[in-house]
């Protein structure tokens, strides 16, 4: 048997929906056809100084981009529409996403990583969810079926520490094992055919 081919995901479950979802889709894919994939969470903090109270991502924007362009922003619809996401950015709730990390760790050791950070993504695009509560967190990992513990801190804060060094392009970044790089706008036929080379 073929030993899987390695990808490494490094993202933040507040940026990098649309890029992580075609990545999975293009690993499901290769798994479909009888390949073997091995996917790797890596976790970046975009912002790791937000709070964990969380506030409205519009208010985030309008303050940082002004409020025509907070506007703008939150009404668009068309992000991920021809990938078949729904998202709602008036509704999103900018957070600290580092326990998010955590989860999404301890989820990948349990073999569910994949599903657990899909779900990390829902929860913050789609159903408005503060993804840095602790009760938040706690039941999605039970809707995932991902037993978690108190421990991790600081593996983790090892881990964000070695990602942020290695100076990557902006998330999403896909790197494949003996293969290229791929980040910013991902495809999924680019990500299907650096699977199979």
């Amino acid at each position: 048997m073929h030993r899987p081919r390695r990808v490494d995901v490094v993202i933040d479950f507040v940026h990098c929906y649309l890029g992580f979802i075609r990545c999975l889709r293009a690993v499901r894919r290769h798994r479909e056809d009888g390949g073997a994939v091995e996917t790797v969470l890596r976790p970046l903090q975009l912002r790791p100084q937000a709070s964990p109270v969380g506030e409205p991502l519009v208010e985030v924007w309008a303050r940082e981009r002004g409020a025509a362009v907070a506007a703008r922003l939150a009404a668009d619809t068309s992000f991920g529409a021809d990938d078949g996401l729904e998202h709602d950015f008036r509704r999103a709730v900018f957070t600290n996403t580092f326990d998010a990390h955590r989860l999404a760790a301890q989820a990948s050791v349990q073999g569910k990583g994949e599903e657990m950070a899909e779900r990390l993504f829902r929860a913050y695009f789609v159903d408005g969810l503060n993804i840095a509560d602790t009760p938040v967190l706690a039941r999605l990992a039970a809707e995932t079926g991902v037993v978690t513990t108190s421990g991790g801190a600081e593996a983790l804060q090892a881990e964000l520490a070695r990602i942020r060094a290695l100076k990557l392009p902006a998330p999403p970044v896909f790197l494949l094992a003996g293969g290229p790089v791929l980040s910013g706008e991902i495809r999924e036929e680019d990500v299907l055919a650096a699977l199979v080379e």
